[in-house]
Order: C-alpha cells, then structure tokens, then sequence
C-alpha cells in the first residue's frame, strides 16, 4: 500500500544527512509499485522491469539532491523511468538488431509466455493491441488509459504539446480499435 507522506516532507528529510536513507525509504514505498507498472507495461517482462526499476532509483537517488521542485517529484521519477525504458527498448533493438516493430512481436511473445501476466482473453488482446503502437503512441496510451494521467503532466513528463499528446492518443485509440476488430 502505497505512504501517505508529502512529496515535500519526503524532499526536506532527503535534505538533511541523518534522515536521508528514510526519505528515500518512503520514497520507494509511495512511489516503487506506480513505477514498475509504467515501466512493466513498456517493457512487458518481469525481471527486466524489476531491473529498469532498480535503475530508475538508482538514478533517483543520485540527482535528487539537485531536484529543484519546477516539477512534481512524481513527474521528475516518472520522466526518468520511461528514459530509461526507452534506452532500454532501444538497447534490445541494437542488441538484435532489429527494427523496433520486431521488438513488439517478441514483447508480445513474452507477454503470452509469462507466467507473471494472469489478464483473461481480453486483456491479452487489448496488451497486444498496445504492443503494436509506435514507441511513443504506446507511451501515450499507457500514461493515458492505465496511470489516468492529464495531458499537461504527460507534457512534463514527454516534453510534448497537449495538442500533440492529443493526437497521439487520438491514432492510438484508432489503431487498437481496428486491431481489436481485426482479431475478432
């Protein structure tokens, strides 16, 4: 169950040298599992989200004294996770070397061998509808759909217009739809 502190109660013990390793204790309570989700719908593997999670902090805890609250620290932490799922993603394209659409088909190979996905029928559908997206439409579509997030924290987080979050959103909606048509 996610901690009911303040951002700004976690950032002014991370403050202080004797109270920082707490901080950062409730930081991964109240912020770990929103995390790996966003991570875990991008990457579809367990394990390599649990790795990218552990990055994620990593990286966290390295630049956060120099956080400087023009973001919420939820956008900042959500911001450098899909950094780190797109160098990722991009990693296992160059590693293959294959093109990004190849990297879908075998995500969506892994995600039907999983033993850690337990969705019914339509849920596998509508992840390998996802998995079809361009990169950056399926980024949108899970910030969107899954995380309920606004358009303008999806701006921060993407440095993207609104408008072109719209947009995107929009083209993904339609794609999953025909791709969810086609398969019936």
């Amino acid at each position: 169950m996610p901690v009911q502190v303040e951002d700004a109660e976690i950032l002014r013990k991370f403050q202080e040298e004797r109270t920082r390793n707490e901080a950062f204790s409730l930081l991964l309570k109240k912020y770990q599992q929103k995390l790996y989700w966003h991570i875990r719908r991008m990457v579809i593997d367990h394990d390599d989200a649990d790795d990218i999670v552990q990055d994620t902090f990593v990286k966290v805890w390295k630049n956060l004294p120099g956080f400087r609250n023009d973001a919420q620290l939820y956008t900042w932490m959500y911001r450098i996770a899909t950094n780190e799922c797109i160098t990722f993603l991009n990693k296992k394209k160059q590693k293959n070397n294959v093109p990004l659409d190849d990297v879908a088909y075998e995500l969506a190979d892994t995600l039907a061998d999983s033993v850690h996905f337990n969705g019914d029928k339509a849920q596998m559908k509508l992840q390998q509808a996802i998995l079809t997206l361009p990169e950056k439409q399926r980024l949108v579509f899970n910030m969107k759909y899954f995380d309920d997030m606004k358009y303008e924290e999806m701006s921060d987080v993407l440095g993207t217009s609104v408008g072109a979050l719209k947009a995107s959103f929009h083209l993904a909606v339609k794609k999953i739809e025909a791709y969810l048509l086609s398969k019936d």
